[in-house]
């Protein structure tokens, strides 16, 4: 249905995804389940490409010859298995299908693939069908695809390595404000006052923290994210993010020293439960903006 002329592109399909939301939220689905492939990709290498960039900026400040070494991005080298090195082909690589054609292991090897590869691949395709089915065919939904794809890296790289890369968390505060110069999903008047006071309000945690304790409860990276979902939905959420984000972490820490185990000096991320209270911010800002602001 989408034809390609010397002049320009027929725009069927586009007319086609928006008469037929159905469609649209099929392929929406389709499209995040690939997102979420690439998503792996990104949560996995960033964090070993921002060490790789630590080193060689410690080596070059001790003067020390760097080598350029081999390329590492998120592009390449193409992706392989961690034991065996066996390159991932395509047709091993559709996302969720394939693990489970697989039976969740390695072709070559069979090492066990982590679940979590194709879990994460569903919950990008189920929040990118919901996305649609909640906006429909706009230019909001665009936009929200891109908010939660962000919050979805973020999430497992914070519980992975306890980072929330500048990578991710500034320009997603920028496109926030960019995305509201015309009144996205709040106006820009509150969009900036958004992106300063969320943060300000957990630098000022911190520095209380600190100066009470002497310890650091949290990192630079949380301020960041805090601001750019202040940034997208403006200052008015910002209580509501942060009351959710405190009692999900709360719940999950209580649960985790109960049930797992886990030492109470265990340091724990917070980008994970601030990205839930965004997730929330999206579907339901405005209901829990007139739950207690009464706007």
């Amino acid at each position: 249905m989408l034809q390609v002329y010397a002049g320009g592109i027929n725009l069927d399909l586009f007319n086609l995804l928006q008469q037929q939301p159905g469609i649209f939220i099929a392929v929406s689905v389709v499209f995040g389940l690939m997102v979420g492939s690439f998503l792996n990709v990104v949560i996995y290498r960033l964090p070993l490409m921002m060490q790789k960039e630590w080193e060689r900026g410690c080596r070059e400040l001790k003067g020390e010859e760097v080598e350029p070494g081999e390329a590492y991005n998120l592009v390449v080298p193409r992706s392989a298995c961690p034991k065996c090195k066996h390159k991932i082909t395509a047709a091993e690589n559709i996302p969720v299908l394939s693990f489970l054609f697989l039976g969740g292991k390695c072709s070559a090897c069979k090492t066990r693939i982590p679940v979590r590869y194709p879990l994460i691949e569903l919950l990008s395709g189920v929040l990118t069908g919901i996305i649609s089915w909640q906006f429909g065919f706009t230019f909001a939904a665009l936009a929200a695809w891109i908010f939660t794809f962000a919050l979805i890296a973020l999430t497992f790289i914070d519980f992975d390595t306890q980072l929330l890369p500048d990578s991710i968390t500034l320009p997603l505060l920028w496109l926030g404000l960019l995305f509201n110069l015309n009144g996205g999903f709040t106006n820009l008047h509150s969009a900036v006052i958004g992106a300063m006071a969320g943060y300000l309000i957990l630098w000022s945690i911190y520095w209380l923290f600190k100066l009470v304790t002497g310890k650091e409860g949290m990192g630079y990276g949380d301020f960041k994210l805090l601001a750019a979902i202040g940034a997208w939905f403006g200052w008015q959420l910002l209580p509501a993010v942060i009351l959710l984000s405190s009692l999900a972490g709360s719940i999950i820490g209580i649960g985790l020293i109960l049930l797992a185990r886990r030492g109470r000096n265990v340091p724990m991320p917070f980008g994970p439960y601030l990205a839930l209270g965004g997730i929330c911010a999206l579907f339901w800002g405005p209901q829990i903006s007139k739950f207690y602001l009464g706007a």
